[in-house]
């Protein structure tokens, strides 16, 4: 009887581990969405690159601003009505130059908005787990760029996660 179950078992085995890192070792979506074009073929942008590239000063990178929101953001985890954890988070935003007055003339608006972005991410269990993992943290920073971009227009480059830390309670 065993010696009938053995093959099955170990094939189960093998087909979950094949799985699993296939899953593991899969491209994060992004990165595979910039090597294809949209019906899935791979394009050579190679000339529209290079002419991109002429087009552009070489001192593009200096007209970004890197702000610092002035607060950490606090999320609680919740779990059956019941605060499981908390989560402490520091978010900076990279903007086109001459943006940091506006910023920090808006910053109780946007935080109230990011924090409404970061409760929603806890509510679908955005936190728990393995949340540090690039491919879970992609569509929260996708987010929080949307809301920036809401609050303050197209200046908003990216909102990047400075730190990020996961108390339990």
């Amino acid at each position: 009887m065993l010696s009938k179950l053995l093959p099955v078992i170990l094939l189960i085995i093998g087909t979950g581990g094949g799985i699993g890192a296939g899953i593991m070792l899969a491209p994060a979506p992004e990165e595979h969405a910039a090597e294809t074009g949209e019906d899935g073929h791979a394009e050579d942008h190679s000339e529209e690159h290079a002419e991109a590239e002429a087009d552009t000063p070489a001192d593009a990178e200096v007209e970004k601003e890197y702000l610092k929101l002035n607060n950490q953001f606090v999320i609680p985890v919740v779990e059956k009505d019941e605060i499981t954890s908390m989560v402490v988070i520091s978010l900076s935003l990279e903007t086109k130059a001459g943006m940091g007055t506006q910023v920090y003339a808006m910053e109780p608006k946007l935080r109230d908005t990011f924090l409404q972005v970061l409760f929603d991410h806890a509510n679908m269990g955005g936190f728990e787990g393995a949340f540090t993992r690039s491919d879970l943290l992609t569509p929260l920073r996708t987010a929080l760029r949307e809301a920036a971009q809401r609050e303050l227009g197209k200046g908003v480059i990216d909102v990047l996660i400075m730190e990020i830390a996961r108390q339990s309670v």
